[in-house]
Order: structure tokens, then C-alpha cells, then sequence
């Protein structure tokens, strides 16, 4: 084994890139988000150009032969998003067409008026939903799709940018689409060579009975309005061209004989993070500061503005790179449809598709949650004002998946979304859960009749309120989340910040738990404490005492907090109570009857075998407790690896990229393998699978399929936790190396839990080299092939180890 130790100023190796770059660019505000959508001041613009050479860009782009229809955007549209806004582009020639959405239009509120159940109301008023902010179009006469030739459309996942080009009568005619984060905009960029022009019109039209008007000056076009609930929200768009004629006419905006144009939206709300405030900002109006957007925006040229938001993206994104082998010739020229169809027609391994279907999950990632609210069931990508569960926040697996990817992929600035919405609500959370949790008809409330900290409901708002359901081990599930972000990254000031959120999920555990006493397999009894009245997610019977799902999540609940007492040196008294609680749990068994681990404490299986969500082994994925090493008992382990296997392999996709992620930790590699590519079937007719634009789709019957985001997220995960598995003071590389990659590969900047920055080649199945950079982590050892080295670095250093294993 051959070593390498060096050291280097640079406590986070990840922004290195992106800070050459930005010197290059003058792009240095890039490394700040935005809040909200708020007034900023302007971006420093660059000064040389960062885009990459046609050459370079190719690896990590889609393409298509054909555009979206504008009655399929859905499955079609391709995506493009600053961290806000998200919109889906068709690229039809004659009929551009964006729907456009602001990931705070949001309808409802609080919703702390229960049912007569005890549970909450769950209605697009009442609760509340995401919705559409406006419909973009811009529509070219004579550039019908079928009188043009060459078509092809593009997405370039490393620069953030749609693009289309075809040619017509002798003229190729090519348009760029980009959100930029920098100037909070939307831009559409038309061009051409060949001595064409473009006339038309561009209309904007708002989703919820707006009217559009010119603004005064006649330089943009915008819209206003308010719901119910007292929000804000409006949109503009303006357009110039640097030949021909560009007029503003009452609701739309015609341009003729321009050898180009430029056209640039932007929309908002005056939704703010801050419960105190009610979630506004009655100062702030968003159609005048939409209008101030555009217009600001419109102040520079088109390439401008493309090398601002490349300079803002490409660090980003660049910060993880990966090779899962070579594909073939044949499969290279296909389009990325067509490959989707051919990787499962034939069964033939297509390496180049599937790591670009993990870099598309970064780059949704990187488009959807920056400087805003997270992502929910469908991120910032809506078609219409009726998503399917409103859009919203499940916490019973969906939110939590999302932001399973952050971390591993270099993304950790991306989960900053998650940890700002948990805080903004957690005042709410606590208020509305004292108030109502207690209440004598919900069937979940505590039988002690104590109640102290915070709770969720199965689905949450951005107001504070929750929907359908109680769901008590929640909170649990979303401090997990939260301290692996503090495990990745180390920093001790983030983990100050989220304290209140995990002391008040323990405070609110310390309250519910109940005393029993259970009589092991030898006769011995014992007094346990286990959760109360409860639902496993979501099947069964709804009253179940001790279900497997709330003790693994509460044994990881109480154990991280027990770990931030001691790092903060706070409440240690109180964390030390706390870790004797611990001890009591009750932690699940073996069935006689069925040979698996129990999802309720009972012998016999109460709900269905394949049912779609993984309740029962959340102490194997996302938590560490059930390990296929010496440290968990063989017949838990047997358990849990028997309940996996009755769960089978086919089921929507974020229920098979979970069913991945426990597989690569149980280190069967062909399984976790498999549902990968089983989330990679092509979607016919609303079937499972994956839709032309790559959007995971999710069969509801009748022929009915919709989009939800996780699979897009829990999918890359998944892949990631094949090459390198890691908790603190544990990093073990390739545990779940399919055949398929086998051959050779590569990746770089994976995020290590302990303060880790992984780098590592392969070859024949075996790591060749692998190197440890600490942003935050001093000790931990890695394992490949059998061998184990012990290092040790300071925050900045790094460690290359040469044919480990």
C-alpha cells in the first residue's frame, strides 16, 4: 500500500474550483443566496467567459430529436430552476412554452383547526397547495416543427442550460434557456446564422385569473394579484433584441425582424421564513419588484447574463464527477430517450447513461433548492394548480429522500433549504403540537396526558401547519436528517443552530414514551419503554403501541442528541438522562411465524408483504444500528434481510431506490444494482418507471402516471452508497460494486459522514486509489478489499492511499 500526505490551506477542497473560477469570472457573489425573493444588489459580472469547450460540455449533456408537447410538459418539459423559480421548457419552434413556478406559491395556512377524528384537514384551502405562478409563451409564425429540419434539443446538466437549434429555409435558428440565481431571473436567449429574423409575440399569462398589463414606461409586461390567505405574488417579463422592433402592447409583447432576441422573466412572492411575521412581508410588492428583476436584467446583453449564471453554476455542480465505465458506440448515438428504451429492451449495461442519471438528480438538486423553501413531492416543476398531494411536504419518507443526495454529492449548501424551513416553522410546529396534539379525539395523543416539544403531521405546509395525519415519529425522521448534515460536514456553529430542533423532538419522546414489560425468548422479563399509539407508515392497524419504525427512530433521535450535549457541552446533565431512556428502548425482533424483523410487536405480519414503504428497517437504511457485521446479532440481521426480500423488487420509484440503498448497505450489489435499472424503465402509458424528460413518473392506475421527485434523488443516492458507504469514524469503499461497473471507474468529491471528501479509482472491482480530504474530520478508517487503514488529518489535509486492499 503507497501513501500520500499533504496538506493544504483549503478547509473546503470542494470550492476550490469554484473559486478560481469566480476570480476569472468576477462571480464572487455567487457563494451568497438569496433569502427570498427580495431586492439584491447587482451580480459582479465576469470578465472573461467560463463556458466550457463544445467538447467538454458533451459528457454531461441529454438530448433529444423531438420537443415536449405542450400537453405532456410533465413528462417532456425539461427543466430548468435558480434554487426558487423552476420552470419547464418545450422547445417547440413555432410555440415556446415555460410553466413557470415560485416554490413559496403556496395557498392555505396554519390549518390548526382538527377535524372531529382528531386529524387535520387536508384540502387545497384549508391546507393548502404549491401552484402554478405563470404560463411563458413565445410564438413564432412559420416555424411549424414540421417545416424545419435538423431539430435537436439539449440539456447541459454542467452549465444549467436548455438549448434548442433547427434549421429553416436555409437559416439555423438555435435558443439558449437559463435560470440564472445571480439576477433572479428566467432568460430566453434566440439567435441564428444564416441571415434569418424572428417575428412574433411573447406572452406571459398568470394561472389564477390575472390580467396582464404594459407597465407604464412600455418596456415590460407584468401581472399582481393575492389569494386568500393574504399572499402576494406577481411576475414580468420584458424582451429587446439588438436589431428590429421590440414593442410592449397591452397584454403581450411583438417583436419583428430581430436578428435576435432576448427575452427575460422573473415572479415571486412576499412569502418570508418567519413564523412571527405570519410568513409575509407586507412591505414587499412582488409584480414591482419582477418588474425591477427584468428590467435590471435587461441591461446586459444576453451573453452577460449566460456567464454570470454559468460562473454561479459550474463550480457548483463540477464539485463531484464520476465515470461508471464506457458505453458502446451504438448506445452513444442515441438519443437519451432512445437509451432509456434500449438500457431495458435489451438488457445491456449502459454505464455513460446511468451516471448521467445520477449527475441529472444533482443538477435537479442543484436548480431546486438553493435560497428558498426545500423541495417537495415535485420540487419547483409544476404543469398546472392541482399536483397531487398538493406538492407538499410528506415527512413520512419524501421530504427526508430529497435531501438524502445533498451530502453524499457534493451538494451540502443545497441542504441548507431543509434546515432553514425546519427552523422557520419549528415555532409553529411547537405551538400548534402543545395546543392540539393532546386533543381527546386524536387517536395518537399521549396516554400520559404530558406534552413538551415538537411534532409534525404526515404532510407539512410552509406556514406552519400541518395536513391528513399525525405522524409522532416525524420529528424523529427529520432530526436524522439534520445531524447527518452536521456528520458530513462538521461545523460545529450549524449544529448550535438546529439544537432546539433536536431538544424538542427528544423533550417531545421524553413525554410520549410508556413503560411495558416484555418477556424475551428465554422467559426473562424486562421493563422496555416503547412509543404510543401509532401508525407504521403507512399500512396496518392505526393503533399500534411500539411500532419497529418510531423505536429505530427514536434510538437514533436520542443517541444524536446524547452525541450534540457533549459536542456543544450544553444540557449534558440532560443528555445524560436522555442516553438512559435510550437504553430502555425496546428495539424490535425476529418473527417465529414469518422470519422477519417485526414492523409492529407482533409475531404476525399485520399489513401487506410488498407494501411500498420500508418502515421496519429504517435502522438499516437510512440508519446504521442493523450492520451486516459482527456488531448486530445474525438473527437480526437474518431478519431484516428476509423482511427485504418479502418486500420484492418492484414498486414505485422512490420505494425501489430505498429498496437500493438497504440493499448496497446489506452489500448485495446485484440487487441494489437491479432497482436502479428498474427505476430506469422507460414509463409507457403512466406505468412506473422514467419519462422521456428522466422525471420519475408513478403509476396511480388507469393509465394515469404522475411525477414525484424522490426517485430522482433516492436513485443517485442509492449509486453513490454502492462506491462508498461511510458513518463516523468508518469509511468503506466499493461495498456494493455491481458487475456491470466493475471494469473500471472513477468518482470524486463524495461526501464522507465525519468531516470527509472522498476521491477513489478502480479497476477489475478493485480500488486502485482512494483520497481522504478533512473539511472538518481528524479520525476515521477506510476499508476496501479486506484491508483497513487508520488516518489521521487536520481540517485541510489530505491522504491519498495507492492499491489499497
Amino acid at each position: 500500500m503507497d501513501t500520500q500526505h499533504t496538506e493544504s490551506r483549503d478547509n473546503h477542497p470542494s470550492r476550490r474550483g469554484f473559486l478560481a473560477l469566480a476570480a476569472t469570472a468576477g462571480a464572487a457573489a455567487a457563494l451568497g443566496g438569496l433569502p427570498a425573493f427580495t431586492a439584491s444588489a447587482a451580480p459582479l459580472r465576469p470578465t472573461s467567459s467560463p463556458l466550457l469547450s463544445a467538447a467538454a460540455a458533451a459528457k454531461n449533456q441529454l438530448w433529444w430529436r423531438s420537443p415536449g408537447s405542450a400537453n405532456s410538459m410533465i413528462q417532456q418539459g425539461l427543466p430548468v430552476g435558480n434554487g426558487r423559480l423552476g420552470a419547464l421548457a418545450s422547445n417547440d419552434p413555432a410555440g415556446e412554452l415555460l410553466t413557470i413556478t415560485d416554490a413559496t406559491l403556496w395557498t392555505g395556512g396554519l390549518n390548526d383547526t382538527l377535524q372531529s377524528d382528531g386529524q387535520f384537514p387536508y384540502g387545497r384551502d384549508d391546507f393548502g397547495s404549491l401552484t402554478l405562478l405563470a404560463k411563458l409563451t413565445v410564438d413564432l409564425p412559420g416555424h411549424d416543427l414540421g417545416s424545419v429540419d435538423n431539430y435537436r434539443r439539449t440539456l447541459d446538466l454542467a452549465q444549467g442550460l436548455v438549448s434548442a437549434s433547427y434549421d429553416l429555409s436555409g437559416v439555423t435558428y438555435q435558443r439558449q434557456i437559463f435560470a440564472s440565481r445571480p439576477d433572479d431571473v428566467i432568460v430566453l436567449y434566440f439567435s441564428q446564422q444564416g441571415g434569418g429574423t424572428y417575428t412574433g409575440t411573447v406572452s406571459l399569462a398568470g394561472t389564477h385569473g390575472e390580467s396582464t398589463t404594459a407597465d407604464s414606461s412600455g418596456r415590460s409586461a407584468s401581472f399582481g394579484g393575492s389569494f386568500a390567505n393574504g399572499l402576494k405574488y406577481g411576475a414580468a417579463v420584458t424582451a429587446y433584441s439588438s436589431t428590429g422592433r421590440v414593442a410592449v402592447k397591452e397584454t403581450a409583447i411583438s417583436f419583428s425582424g430581430c436578428k435576435d432576441l432576448t427575452v427575460v422573466v422573473s415572479g415571486g412572492t412576499n412569502y418570508a421564513p418567519d413564523a412571527a411575521a405570519k410568513f409575509r412581508d407586507p412591505a414587499l410588492d412582488p409584480e414591482r419588484l419582477a418588474r425591477t428583476k427584468v428590467l435590471g436584467a435587461a441591461g446586459h446583453s444576453a451573453s452577460t447574463l449566460l456567464y454570470t449564471h454559468v460562473a454561479d453554476f459550474r463550480p457548483v455542480f463540477e464539485q463531484l464527477d464520476i465515470s461508471l465505465g464506457t458505453s458502446s458506440t451504438a448506445q452513444r448515438r442515441l438519443d437519451t430517450w432512445q437509451r432509456v428504451q434500449a438500457r431495458y429492451r435489451d438488457n445491456v449495461p449502459d454505464p455513460e447513461l446511468e451516471a448521467a442519471y445520477l449527475q441529472f438528480g444533482r443538477y435537479l438538486m442543484i436548480s431546486g433548492s438553493q435560497g428558498s423553501l426545500p423541495m417537495g413531492l415535485q420540487g419547483p416543476w409544476l404543469d398546472g394548480n392541482d399536483p397531487d398531494w398538493m406538492g407538499d411536504y410528506h415527512t413520512d419518507i419524501n421530504l427526508q429522500m430529497n435531501y438524502w443526495l445533498a451530502d453524499r454529492a457534493g451538494l451540502s449548501d443545497c441542504f441548507d433549504a431543509f434546515t432553514d424551513y425546519c427552523l422557520a416553522q419549528l415555532p409553529s410546529w411547537t405551538d400548534v403540537t402543545q395546543r392540539l396534539f393532546n386533543s381527546p379525539t386524536n387517536r395518537y395523543r399521549n396516554s400520559s396526558g404530558k406534552i413538551a416539544g415538537w411534532t409534525v403531521a404526515i404532510s407539512t405546509n410552509p406556514y406552519g401547519g400541518g395536513g391528513w395525519w399525525w405522524h409522532p415519529a416525524g420529528n424523529a425522521w427529520l432530526c436524522q436528517n439534520l445531524f447527518e448534515h452536521y456528520e458530513y460536514t462538521q461545523d460545529r456553529a450549524y449544529l448550535e443552530k438546529v439544537y432546539p430542533l433536536l431538544k424538542g423532538a427528544v423533550e417531545f419522546w421524553e413525554a410520549r414514551l410508556l413503560t411495558t414489560t416484555v418477556t424475551d425468548a428465554s422467559g426473562a422479563s424486562r421493563e422496555v419503554l416503547i412509543a404510543d399509539s401509532d401508525w407504521s407508515p403507512e399500512q396496518g392497524p392505526l393503533d399500534a403501541k411500539g411500532i419497529t419504525y418510531a423505536q429505530e427512530l427514536v434510538w437514533n433521535l436520542f443517541g444524536n442528541y446524547r452525541t450534540a450535549t457533549g459536542i456543544l457541552g450544553k444540557d449534558t446533565s440532560y443528555g445524560a438522562t436522555v442516553d438512559g431512556l435510550r437504553q430502555r428502548l425496546y428495539l424490535p425482533v425476529v418473527s417465529p411465524k414469518t422470519g422477519w424483523l417485526e414492523e409492529w410487536m407482533s409475531p404476525d405480519n399485520l399489513g401487506e408483504t410488498t407494501h411500498r414503504h420500508l418502515s421496519p428497517l429504517v435502522g438499516l437504511f437510512p440508519g446504521d444500528r442493523i450492520r451486516p457485521d459482527d456488531s448486530t446479532p445474525k438473527d437480526i440481521l437474518a431478519g431484516a434481510t428476509a423482511l427485504l426480500t418479502a418486500r420484492g423488487m418492484n414498486s414505485y420509484g422512490w420505494s425501489n431506490a430505498w429498496r437500493s440503498l438497504c440493499w448496497a448497505r446489506l452489500k448485495n450489489a446485484e440487487k441494489a444494482y437491479q432497482l436502479v435499472v428498474n427505476n430506469l424503465k422507460p414509463s409507457v402509458g403512466g406505468g412506473n418507471g422514467t419519462a422521456p424528460n428522466l422525471f420519475d413518473i408513478m403509476d396511480m392506475g388507469q393509465g394515469r402516471g404522475i411525477f414525484q421527485i424522490d426517485a430522482n434523488f433516492g436513485t443517485p443516492s442509492a449509486i453513490i452508497e454502492m462506491l462508498v458507504y461511510s458513518r463516523p469514524g468508518h469509511v468503506e469503499l466499493l461495498p456494493a460494486l455491481p458487475a456491470a461497473w466493475a471494469a473500471s471507474g472513477s468518482v470524486s468529491g463524495v461526501g464522507v459522514r465525519g468531516g470527509f471528501v472522498a476521491a477513489l479509482k478502480w479497476k477489475s472491482g478493485k480500488v486502485t486509489q482512494v483520497t481522504l480530504k478533512s473539511v472538518g474530520g481528524r479520525d476515521t478508517t477506510v476499508f476496501a478489499g479486506g484491508a483497513a487503514r487508520r488516518i489521521s488529518l487536520k481540517p485541510g489535509e489530505s491522504i491519498t492511499l495507492n492499491n489499497l486492499g
